[in-house]
């Protein structure tokens, strides 16, 4: 492939520095006799069921860097992928960018492991709303790479069997539609709650719209001790105990189904019309070849436009003690440019995460996409009161109340505590 005189003399220059700096760093990666570097890649996106695009913007990367090649890994998410990086980064062996969210960033980078990018040319153009996300201590510590929407899923097809056209925008739409479909006789709707993820997310995404309607600034207020739970989120709390009061859902058995395995088979394999997950859900679910929509939980009053809730995703970070620093950040300075992100965007169908940035459309997401560039939307304050201690938390006390174990009261009481925790 040809080799522009600039691509040169960014992997001229990458190769040379990294010859540098070999001797007096750690990390795992290697450069060649040939001085062609080898860049090591972790990540929990990529490979297994979500390959996002990931191989394609790697293999643009190595032609327009032809003196380095990336050696990714694709470990599985969650506790699998901690339980291998942490000792890995304590003993100077992990790879020299690896993928985090805010939690991970917060964590490794107080530790020291994850190296200051604030000086790189994207970290200025990371939207106002995404950037907390990607920052500790006043340092920008990794590039976002997605704002990415959590939600619900329509069936198509089997609204149309009830009569119902169009996914509902509004909290009395969505009741009469969910009457109509189990006068159909198909199952209205599919919540499973197995962690305890669904009812704290689907708490999460009715408050963005009854609450964040009320007080766009909630969470700073919370902070300072101006706002609590109760009674501010009573009526998210109530939403919940209303679709099970009518007989849309039972809880007890959607305790049972497992969110990130069972639940999308059963969706996908047309046995609800309506179910609450992720945007990165999207592209398996199109293979199931009914038509999806995915749209904000509609959660206000008759006749008013719901917010989307956002999640600030995946993002990139350098490892601190990498070998290859330079072309490490070279390669992330790649992911934030908008042609090759929008890779990622697409597959992810997730929002960009910087200012001007480009969000890919799908009509899938239409619905949800129109939220977001309509301004009407709200990003899950995971960097403060929401961190995974509180989600975690907050999802068991509202499993309780679903259960019958708890009042209103008491669990607002205790998701209080939990957000207040230190």
């Amino acid at each position: 492939m040809k080799r522009s005189g600039r691509g040169l003399a960014i992997a001229t220059a990458v190769a040379a520095m990294a010859v540098s700096l070999a001797a007096c760093g750690g990390g795992s990666s290697n450069t060649s006799a040939d001085g062609k570097v080898t860049l090591h890649v972790q990540a929990w996106k990529g490979g297994g069921a979500e390959p996002a695009n990931v191989a394609e913007i790697n293999k643009a990367f190595e032609a327009a860097h032809p003196d380095i090649k990336v050696d990714f890994e694709y470990i599985t998410a969650n506790d699998t992928y901690v339980q291998k990086l942490q000792p890995e980064l304590l003993g100077g062996k992990a790879g020299d960018v690896i993928m985090v969210d805010t939690d991970k960033m917060k964590k490794w980078g107080a530790s020291g492991y994850l190296a200051d990018l604030s000086g790189e040319s994207w970290a200025s153009q990371i939207a106002p709303d995404a950037k907390p996300f990607a920052q500790a201590d006043g340092k920008t510590l990794a590039m976002p790479m997605e704002l990415i929407g959590i939600g619900l899923y329509a069936n198509m097809d089997l609204l149309k069997k009830a009569g119902v056209t169009e996914v509902p925008a509004d909290w009395p739409t969505f009741l009469a539609d969910l009457a109509k479909v189990k006068k159909a006789g198909i199952n209205p709707v599919a919540l499973p709650d197995k962690s305890g993820w669904t009812g704290s997310s689907v708490f999460q995404a009715s408050g963005s719209t009854l609450v964040y309607n009320k007080n766009k600034q909630w969470d700073a207020d919370f902070l300072v001790g101006k706002t609590s739970f109760d009674p501010d989120w009573k009526g998210p709390l109530d939403q919940l105990k209303t679709l099970e009061d009518k007989g849309y859902v039972n809880w007890k058995n959607e305790l049972g189904v497992d969110e990130w395995a069972q639940g999308p088979q059963d969706f996908s394999a047309g046995k609800s019309a309506f179910w609450y997950q992720g945007a990165w859900q999207v592209s398996n679910v199109k293979k199931a070849g009914f038509p999806v929509s995915f749209a904000p939980w509609p959660g206000g009053e008759a006749g008013t436009k719901p917010n989307s809730m956002l999640f600030a995703g995946t993002m990139w970070g350098v490892n601190s003690q990498s070998r290859q620093g330079d072309a490490a950040r070279e390669y992330v300075k790649f992911w934030s440019q908008s042609e090759n992100l929008a890779k990622y965007l697409d597959a992810e169908h997730a929002e960009s995460p910087f200012t001007g940035g480009t969000t890919p459309e799908s009509t899938e997401t239409t619905a949800f996409t129109t939220a977001f560039k309509d301004g009407r939307y709200r990003i899950l304050p995971s960097n403060s009161w929401y961190g995974s201690a509180a989600e975690t938390d907050t999802g068991s006390k509202i499993q309780a109340y679903l259960l019958g174990q708890a009042s209103a009261a008491q669990t607002l009481k205790d998701i209080q505590t939990a957000a207040s925790a230190k």
